[in-house]
């Protein structure tokens, strides 16, 4: 009798499990988890893991790391011709089918450093319907996809078939990607949960699983979705950890779920690019908001971080009023307009993009030479995410804090702790020194008038075949779709009084009956 695993909803935030309670791995080649004992462990299961160093001279080629010449072929046809260090260290443990621990910053070419591993030892197999061989685990949408990107060329080369499964998106469109067979699985931890717990996806076949951003997976309460998918994968798989940091919680993953992983770090914790320049703008209250404007007039493409998202909104929407074509990206948005924003973006179209921490890891724009962090950090690895967004693969990049006077002392703290030294200038809307600093310039005032959307035909011609009728999932009901993706009639949520009903409505069979709507 197969065991039932019950994965924890999103509601559950950053509760613990407390220590381990995985058994230490067998090689036994058996699928599945149904034999895995569950009892609690004390001790640590795993060896310490050791860090290991490039040899000295120039780094290997992808032929000399051992990569398919399909592969290659693949990768030169997208102009990659050369590994990143972090690629060089990793791959040959990797493809040797060890667990891997490897930290580099944002732009060191992590993604292809554990996708190229993967697609390596999946090449030899073939997935059945709704059981993935492969599973990459990100914490965001647009890390998802931006994964996605980078990996489905090559994979394609070697016949193999990459799809995502994140929130926002068609789930019965997901649903049939998994019955038609999906070689490697790029999820975020909720969406995955839902089809894990809906038979749509075992992940009992999983060979190798690569977490990345695990850090950030952490910082946003992600944790216990992340342990019970980790359960459901076979003991005896590949795992692959990528991130920026490797602590805290981090490392008690690591501890619980890899066994005597090699750690390939090519760079420290700590702000190191000799290519990134850091400053401090202290500005008052009042002059603020011109002094943004102005730094969003700028030529080139700029991120500018906020807090909050009714702050992104409402400063893209300023910026906009005063002549800057900006754009909003933040959590609130439906997957549809952040995909809009970012294409727009990376186009150029866009130069601007005001975005909360959603935009902080993983999101890979060309040619940003401008972060602003218009509300600074609190923590230092947030701060290092953010300024990762620039200064990419040796490029050379910029990266402002704005700082009010009651700020000082508090982001001072902080950017001793991210390791930096950045340089303190007072500045004003106009100084010679913003513009010298961050290319600021006077914007136009005149406003950028939003696009008109299409309007959308009503009435049944315009209705797919299938789809619900206007007003409900099925005739006579009001319908809605849930998160999952199937319809459930009734009122929603915030319909309801305090007494449980709907406002305005009466239960089946009580109070006086509906009078029929006159005939014309």
């Amino acid at each position: 009798m197969s065991r039932r695993f019950v994965l924890p909803s999103m509601s559950e935030g950053r509760s613990e499990h407390g220590q381990s309670r995985r058994s230490p791995r067998r090689r036994s080649g058996r699928q599945g988890n149904s034999s895995r004992p569950q009892q609690r462990v004390e001790e640590p299961i795993v060896a310490e893991p050791f860090e290991s160093t490039l040899p000295e001279g120039p780094l290997p080629s992808f032929a000399e790391l051992g990569l398919a010449d399909a592969l290659i072929k693949s990768l030169v046809a997208n102009e990659i011709t050369e590994p990143f260090p972090i690629q060089a260290a990793t791959l040959p443990d990797a493809m040797a089918g060890r667990d891997i621990l490897g930290r580099g910053q944002t732009g060191s070419g992590k993604t292809l450093a554990f996708g190229l591993a993967m697609l390596t030892r999946l090449a030899s197999g073939r997935s059945l319907p709704n059981k993935p061989r492969g599973l990459i685990l990100v914490p965001t949408r647009e890390l998802a996809m931006q994964v996605e990107t980078a990996l489905t060329p090559h994979a394609r080369s070697l016949g193999l078939w990459c799809r995502v499964i994140v929130g926002g998106t068609s789930f019965p469109r997901q649903i049939e990607h998994l019955r038609r067979g999906v070689d490697l699985l790029i999820a975020t931890p909720g969406r995955l949960s839902d089809h894990v717990r809906q038979g749509t996806c075992d992940l009992g076949f999983v060979e190798i699983t690569a977490l990345d951003e695990a850090d950030q997976m952490a910082d946003m309460g992600f944790m216990p979705q992340v342990r019970a998918i980790l359960d459901l994968t076979p003991q005896d798989g590949q795992r692959l950890l990528f991130s920026a940091t490797l602590d805290g919680d981090v490392d008690k993953l690591v501890r619980q779920y890899l066994h005597s992983p090699v750690t390939h770090s090519v760079a420290p914790a700590t702000a190191s690019v000799t290519t990134m320049e850091h400053h401090l703008l202290l500005v008052s209250a009042e002059d603020k908001q011109n002094v943004v404007n102005e730094v969003a007039a700028r030529e080139g493409r700029t991120i500018m971080f906020v807090r909050t998202k009714h702050h992104v909104d409402r400063l893209a929407k300023k910026l906009r009023s005063m002549g800057v074509n900006a754009g909003a990206l933040h959590g609130g948005k439906a997957q549809s307009a952040r995909t809009r924003v970012l294409g727009e973006f990376r186009e150029g179209t866009m130069p601007v993009l005001v975005a909360t921490d959603v935009a902080a890891r993983g999101i890979h724009v060309d040619d940003v030479s401008l972060v602003v962090h218009v509300d600074p950090p609190a923590d230092p690895k947030d701060y290092l995410h953010r300024a990762g967004r620039t200064a990419r693969a040796g490029q050379s990049g910029t990266v402002v804090t704005l700082v009010t006077h009651d700020q000082r002392r508090a982001v001072q703290g902080m950017a001793a702790r991210a390791g930096i030294r950045p340089e303190s200038t007072k500045v004003r809307p106009g100084d010679d020194d913003l513009a010298r600093i961050t290319g600021a310039r006077t914007p136009s005032g005149e406003p950028i008038i939003e696009r008109e959307k299409p309007a959308r035909r009503s009435g049944g011609s315009g209705r797919r075949f299938g789809a619900p009728a206007a007003g409900g999932a099925a005739r006579g009901g009001s319908g809605r779709r849930t998160e999952g993706g199937e319809f459930r009639s009734g009122p929603r949520r915030s319909e309801r009084t305090e007494g449980g009903r709907a406002f305005g409505r009466t239960e089946r069979g009580a109070g006086r009956p509906r009078r029929a709507a006159p005939q014309h």
